[in-house]
């Protein structure tokens, strides 16, 4: 078993908490974090760029001039790609999809890998909660300057917070606060949590997390 020490909202360690090596202590495969990241990516993107092809642009009803006797090439339609101002050939379609599959179990280790990544490299803080006297920004960013001067970790540019659940209070506290990213455990993906330098969570939010992903 792991074992990481408990902090409170003042930065001082309370406890400890014992994490389940199987899930906390996984070994990291990078093809495979690549291959999840890239999933993630590609589901997320969207096609904007759209070019009509001969069916959708104006005109072209008629033929432009009889099929013999003109001397000129045969044409059928001025929405022929050889035509200016005709349809495109292979040009890009906004319903284009560009979405990967990747299975479950390949999600799952990819996700415990980077968590383990992030024990290994003392970026993981467990809490043992986190409230707001008001839901005010200011209030979070209190608590953010605390634990920063208190706990001897780099925070980095972005910290990624993830609870069991997410009072109204504390998500309107830390929505002005832009190196802050809330989110649920039940939501993370491979990709937020790579992109975070420090991730945060509760004792709660750890068992919930083994919770989670305990294989049954």
């Amino acid at each position: 078993m792991l074992k990481l020490p408990i902090y409170n909202q003042e930065g001082n360690a309370v406890g400890e908490v014992e994490l389940d090596s199987k899930i906390f202590g996984v070994t990291a495969s990078g093809p495979l974090i690549h291959q999840v990241v890239a999933a993630i990516l590609a589901n997320k993107r969207g096609s904007i760029a759209h070019t009509k092809n001969r069916g959708e642009v104006r005109g072209g009803g008629k033929k432009p001039w009889k099929q013999k006797g003109t001397g000129r090439a045969r044409h059928g339609s001025i929405r022929s790609p050889l035509w200016r101002g005709g349809g495109i050939t292979f040009g890009p379609r906004s319903d284009r999809n560009w979405s990967q599959k990747i299975n479950k179990q390949m999600k799952r280790r990819a996700l415990l890998a980077v968590l383990s990544d992030k024990i290994s490299e003392k970026k993981f803080i467990v809490l043992d909660s986190i409230k707001v006297g008001a839901p005010k920004t200011k209030e979070m960013a209190a608590i953010v300057k605390i634990l920063k001067e208190k706990i001897s970790v780099d925070f980095g540019k972005k910290v990624l917070l993830a609870l069991p659940s997410i009072p109204t209070d504390l998500m309107r506290a830390t929505k002005n606060l832009p190196k802050l990213w809330l989110t649920n455990v039940g939501s993370l993906n491979v990709y937020d949590i790579l992109s975070h330098n420090l991730f945060v969570t509760t004792s709660l939010g750890v068992k919930k997390m083994e919770e989670i992903f305990r294989k049954k």
